[in-house]
């Protein structure tokens, strides 16, 4: 009964969109629940639209565990080395192994993220049926609403199958009694994957009615994204191509760089030209669940009333991360100093104050860096968005165990509380910020990635890469004291001049992959898909681990961990001769 129950939830969109009914000869007897929406109902127009609002709304995963939405703070970031847990160790101490590279199959959070995924995929099997079903849509309507679907189950598959690697692969025409409980796991899927994201870069207009919704632009970005993962370059090269000359957003903005970078990060800026796939956020809809419910625990800590949130003190950035910005003539440190990043090295490291109260002396780091510094990390002395300079300890729960920084990009600005923010819940800080899945710098970077490794133009990469790294020299985009003006810190960035070869070009590409997307979840994948999560992250672990003892004091990356552990709840439901463990668990 439990293992019925269980995969049957999979099957349906929600228990507020379906309802079990049960067969029986007096008609009279079949009442239908209160709050349950008959079948004409669900096949009515409204009833399918509404269906896909459903899927499109598990994107944010409010009701399964902090860490499943598709942000992938924990899994992208921290686990990518440049965001620590934060906080202290006894406050979510679930993920404390985990940002060791420690996770465990029957840990609650690997199977709410798994749990996550697959409801949006069971929605979105569910949006197609109905469409299918229904009499009530036209033919267009029924194709751009089953395009959408398949947008959406595509994106949920990605995220498993770069999550997990090998997972069931269910589609609309599975159900409980028709083999959903004996789908076994593989890592096959990347074709159905392809197969979702053409059909919806084939049939959905390049303009919607709602910006939130897929179009055709996102559909060709997120499948080049998926050729690019899976080495198919010149494919990948081609559709980029595309996308970057004639993309548009939903609402019909010519895909383009804002400005400013911190305008990216900006909820009064939401769905600009950079927007090429995102999580939409809301306020006062009567539930919070309906804002950026999913990064509201990574604000700085203890704040009272001079700076955001008043909670919680997770997902601070680490020591490397913000070394990583330091610039020479206006370029990255690209080599490698004892088996480590020169970045890291003593004379490079950026100045912080680890260790020091607030009350204490401290004078900032006077040497050249990367203006996106200070748009991604907050660090003693330095502007705050339009709050205060960042005070040190004051704002940190435990510097010994997390380190002296806090998050920057998703934190929602002094003069947006209560017109960009929902106070409703526990907590002031629920910003209503959308999340970019894909932002067309991203999509810029990709395009330069698979131009070097798909034997294309060097030059064309070098344009690509520079129109971020130009975005970023912008000089209106820099941090400047709110009360003087003046420039919080010593900013230098220049271009590339050129490339030498396309192994220089690929350090390039890796070190401005993580400059620019930094702490928005995209770094671990990158490593995982490149080959270098064992160097990298083991180099992190030695470098972090050295300052940070209690966090990471004998941790290591070893082969096998680049993927998740197969929930174990999930085996114990379909047995372990449907399911199949990861290696290394």
């Amino acid at each position: 009964m439990k293992k019925y129950h269980i995969l049957k939830r999979l099957a349906l969109v929600s228990a507020s969109a379906f309802t079990l009914t049960f067969a029986c000869k007096d008609q009279f007897l079949e009442v239908l629940p209160t709050g349950s929406l008959a079948q004409a109902q669900l096949t009515s127009k409204a009833g399918v639209e509404g269906t896909l609002i459903g899927a499109y709304s598990a994107l944010a995963a409010k009701n399964f565990t902090q860490v499943a939405a598709s942000n992938n703070w924990l899994w992208g970031s921290i686990l990518g080395g440049e965001n620590n847990k934060g906080t202290d160790a006894g406050d979510f101490s679930a993920i404390n192994p985990m940002q060791r590279y420690e996770t465990s199959p029957v840990q609650g959070e690997v199977n709410g993220t798994w749990q996550a995924k697959y409801e949006g995929i069971a929605r979105a099997n569910a949006t197609i049926n109905l469409a299918n079903e229904s009499k009530a849509l036209s033919a267009a309507e029924k194709t751009r609403i089953i395009a959408e679907a398949r947008f959406l189950r595509a994106h949920f598959y990605f995220e498993l199958k770069r999550l997990f690697n090998s997972v069931p692969y269910v589609d609309e025409t599975m159900d409980y009694g028709k083999g959903i409980e004996k789908v076994a796991n593989t890592p096959d899927i990347w074709g159905k994957i392809d197969a979702d994201f053409k059909f919806a870069y084939d049939n959905l207009p390049e303009t919607q009615s709602s910006a939130g919704r897929a179009n055709k632009w996102a559909a060709g970005a997120y499948l080049g994204k998926s050729l690019l993962y899976q080495g198919k370059f010149a494919e990948a090269k081609a559709i980029f191509t595309t996308v970057i000359a004639s993309g548009k957003t939903t609402n019909g903005k010519k895909y383009g760089l804002v400005p400013r970078f911190q305008d990216v990060f900006n909820a009064a800026n939401d769905n600009n030209e950079e927007a090429v796939f995102a999580i939409q956020s809301s306020m006062n809809t009567g539930n919070v669940n309906n804002s950026n419910a999913f990064d509201v625990l990574n604000y700085p800590y203890n704040t009272g009333t001079d700076g955001p949130g008043n909670c919680c003190g997770f997902f601070q950035p680490s020591f490397s991360l913000a070394n990583a910005y330091r610039t020479k003539d206006g370029l990255p440190l690209l080599t490698e100093v004892n088996g480590g990043p020169a970045y890291n090295a003593p004379e490079n490291a950026v100045k912080h104050d680890y260790k020091l109260a607030s009350s204490d002396a401290f004078t900032e780091d006077n040497g050249p860096l990367d203006p996106r510094i200070d748009h991604t990390i907050g660090r003693r002395g330095i502007q705050y968005l339009d709050w205060i300079e960042h005070p040190g300890k004051n704002w940190i729960r435990d510097q010994t165990y997390a380190g002296p920084y806090s998050p920057k990009k998703y934190v929602y600005y002094k003069t947006q509380e209560n017109t960009l923010t929902d106070g409703s819940g526990w907590t002031r800080g629920y910003a209503t910020l959308n999340y970019n899945i894909i932002r067309f710098a991203d999509v810029l970077l990709m395009a330069a990635e698979a131009e070097i490794k798909g034997g294309g133009s060097l030059a064309t990469a070098l344009g690509y890469i520079n129109q971020v790294r130009s975005r970023a020299a912008n000089p209106s985009s820099f941090v400047r004291n709110a009360k003087t003006g003046e420039l919080e810190a010593n900013y230098v960035i220049a271009p590339y001049a050129s490339f030498a070869s396309a192994d220089d070009a690929m350090k390039a590409l890796k070190m401005e992959r993580m400059l620019e997307l930094a702490t928005e979840g995209h770094r671990f994948f990158d490593l995982v898909r490149w080959g270098d999560a064992s160097k990298v992250l083991n180099a992190y672990l030695a470098y972090e681990g050295g300052i940070l003892v209690t966090m990471f004091g004998g941790a290591k990356f070893t082969t096998g961990k680049e993927y998740l552990p197969i929930p174990q709840a999930q085996i114990d439901i379909q047995g372990t001769s449907i399911l199949k463990q990861n290696p290394s668990y």
